[in-house]
C-alpha cells in the first residue's frame, strides 16, 4: 500500500493532481482553507491508492510525496 502525504499549506488548489489520480482518489478539500487561501487536495481513500506517483509528477509546486 502506498502512502500520499501533501503539504497542504503549499498548495495551491490547481487540482492537477486530482485530474491526473487514474483512481480518483484525490480532491480538494472544501472545508479547508490553508494560509495561501486556496482549498487544499486531500486523499479520498488511502488503501486504494495504488502509488503510481502520477499526482506527485503533474503537482506544479511540489506538494505531494509518494511512498510504497
Amino acid at each position: 500500500m502506498a502512502r500520499i502525504t501533501i503539504k497542504e499549506d503549499s498548495c495551491k488548489g490547481c487540482e492537477m493532481c486530482v485530474n491526473a489520480c487514474p483512481k480518483q482518489l484525490l480532491r480538494l478539500n472544501r472545508d479547508k482553507i490553508n494560509a495561501k487561501g486556496y482549498h487544499p487536495a486531500m486523499m479520498t481513500d488511502q488503501s486504494a491508492c495504488i502509488g503510481c506517483k502520477s499526482c506527485a509528477i503533474m503537482c506544479p509546486d511540489v506538494c505531494i510525496t509518494v511512498e510504497k
